[in-house]
């Protein structure tokens, strides 16, 4: 046993006094001899605060979730608040999804917040994460916290950080956090005063009704009337997983005529179990299979599936008797397509436009925007980098610019009420996107083949390959090394034409630039681009919020087959060559 980690835990035991992890302490101290990496795991390293938060498996150590973690990283975001905010108390709006011990875990935070005279403004029931986005912004807060760990499976939980304009934390202020974070003893160096106390000194209060209702509205905005037809014969299978989408998602489609929602009964309840599907991801079939079933009762028209913090939506279309799943990626180039085709219909100059994605994302939008004009800019993974360009938009005064922002891993945001990706709105959106298209005499299935037709089949696939613990951790930085020192000339058998190391910085990728538009560069990245010849691509990236290691496939082909034959070659090289 390594004699740094047993003193670790051995200052956790004399020091904590929550049951649950004194006892989950205790048998792993006891059982030390026969099994050291439970214990090495739970100690070996600090969760770190980067600009994605923290996120971790919950329970007893310092690489864990639990009160002392989030209260060690609370107290490092209000030191940061009060170091740059001075004659007023500074205020953090705080918001939790479905998750275990969500609730002990924010009323942690808002304790230490107010400790520290910062006024919490907290969630009373679970909430989206577009939610607290939006919240953030229209209380003019100085930032805000939700506790959430997005579609990880349910041992884990998570606490994001997020600025006043409603996007996640930047790159300087999470490294200024976790320098506070640093010098923050994490039993003696936290402030706190009870939640109750909080509540009748009046710097803990409760978020009201009135926001929620505010931000349904500005997601109303960009509706678009007239899809929905007034017979309330457009009917919806929705589950929310199990996680907080329920209540946002059924008001907004509600506000624009979709009443008829059946919810997945075994997921309609906040569970932080989620006992129906052990990963809550949209993204896979097996978290929709429940939504299938009833699917297969009911008829509807559209199943939508969100996940536990509601920011991501899945969907599949009934077609031809199957039910056929659409990618984040098609659903973007979907949304991309019949927008840009509205504004135009509406005698908008969609060349105005922009659109934001990542550099990860589907390569099909250049098609697109070769084709309707507008702009588009590629950002690094993770919406804060899509919020930044909304930010400079508005900066500028061209808020209206803004068309639609999204990544491949199922994330949209239409509308500029926030910064970060909003399956509530998204929600709506794609209902109204495919009543559109039904009175055309087609589904959004058959929607999206007809573009791949029209721009050519761009498709994509991902390899991930976990590393879990401390050698895990190590195994991916020497993947990474070995990859920038050895880089491949071929990749299953296409030559690799040239290599972006994300690394150095580089500038953002622009199509259809305009003149009073600045030249963007991108911040420094752990990620590797090989485009290969033929327009075909592999990105590599270790996860910023799980133990894995990514390869994301780009490929272009004259038919589904040829490219779904490139993209398993790209996968198994990625596996065998790339990933070891």
């Amino acid at each position: 046993m390594d004699t740094a980690i047993l003193q670790k835990a051995q200052l956790w035991q004399e020091n904590i006094d929550e049951p649950e992890l004194v006892a989950e302490l205790n048998d792993l101290l006891a059982h030390s001899e026969k099994s050291t990496d439970n214990l090495t795991d739970a100690f070996y390293r600090d969760l770190e605060f980067g600009t994605a938060g923290l996120r971790g498996v919950l329970g007893v150590g310092t690489n864990r979730m639990n009160i002392y973690t989030v209260g060690q990283a609370t107290q490092g975001l209000a030191t940061y608040l009060n170091a740059h905010i001075e004659g007023r108390t500074p205020s953090v709006v705080l918001v939790r999804d479905s998750r275990n011990n969500g609730e002990a875990f924010i009323k942690t935070a808002a304790s230490v917040l107010a400790a520290n005279n910062i006024h919490a403004i907290v969630a009373p029931r679970i909430e989206p994460v577009p939610v607290l986005s939006f919240a953030t912004r229209y209380l003019k807060a100085d930032a805000g916290v939700v506790i959430t760990a997005s579609h990880n499976p349910a041992p884990y939980n998570g606490y994001k950080a997020y600025g006043p304009e409603g996007g996640q934390i930047a790159n300087e202020a999470a490294t200024e956090i976790q320098t506070a974070i640093n010098n923050t003893d994490i039993f003696n160096g936290v402030a706190r005063i009870s939640f109750e106390e909080g509540l009748k000194k009046g710097l803990i209060t409760y978020l009201e009704d009135t926001v929620i209702e505010a931000y349904l509205d500005a997601i109303q905005s960009v509706s678009v009337p007239g899809c929905i037809a007034e017979d309330g014969s457009f009917q919806v299978v929705y589950t929310p997983l199990n996680g907080s989408g329920l209540e946002c998602v059924t008001a907004i489609l509600s506000r624009v005529g979709v009443d008829n929602v059946e919810i997945v009964p075994e997921q309609k309840n906040p569970d932080g179990n989620f006992p129906t599907c052990p990963y809550p991801n949209p993204e896979i079939r097996e978290a929709l299979q429940k939504g299938l079933e009833l699917c297969d009762k009911v008829k509807p028209d559209l199943l939508l599936a969100t996940d536990p913090d509601a920011d991501r939506v899945g969907v599949a279309v009934p077609h031809k008797g199957d039910y056929q799943l659409l990618s984040g990626n098609e659903m973007g180039v979907l949304l991309i397509d019949w927008l840009c085709q509205l504004k135009a219909e509406a005698g908008e100059d969609v060349s105005n436009k922009v659109v934001v994605s990542t550099i990860v994302s589907s390569a099909m939008p250049d098609a697109l925007a070769a084709h309707y004009g507008f702009e588009l800019r590629r950002v690094l993974t993770g919406f804060k980098y899509i919020g930044e360009q909304i930010d400079q938009l508005a900066a500028a005064g061209e808020e209206d610019r803004y068309l639609l922002g999204f990544e491949e891993s199922y994330g949209y945001l239409a509308g500029t009420h926030a910064r970060d990706k909003d399956a509530v709105v998204t929600s709506m959106l794609i209902c109204e996107m495919s009543a559109w298209y039904a009175k055309q005499g087609i589904d959004l299935y058959e929607a999206m083949q007809n573009l791949y037709k029209t721009f050519g089949y761009y498709l994509n696939g991902v390899v991930n390959v976990t590393f879990e613990g401390a050698s895990g951790s190590q195994k991916m930085q020497d993947i990474m090394a070995h990859l920038r020192a050895h880089a491949p000339e071929k990749i299953a058998g296409y030559s690799v034409e040239s290599t972006v190391d994300y690394n150095s910085r580089v500038a953002m990728p622009q199509l259809n630039q305009k003149p009073q538009d600045p030249d963007g560069m991108l911040p420094q990245a752990n990620v590797l681009e090989f485009n290969l010849e033929d327009g075909h691509k592999v990105i590599v990236r270790p996860s910023g919020t799980e133990p894995k290691i990514k390869a994301y496939l780009f490929a272009k082909g004259t038919s589904r087959e040829e490219a779904e034959g490139i993209i398993d070659k790209l996968g198994l090289a990625a596996q065998e060559e790339l990933l070891v």
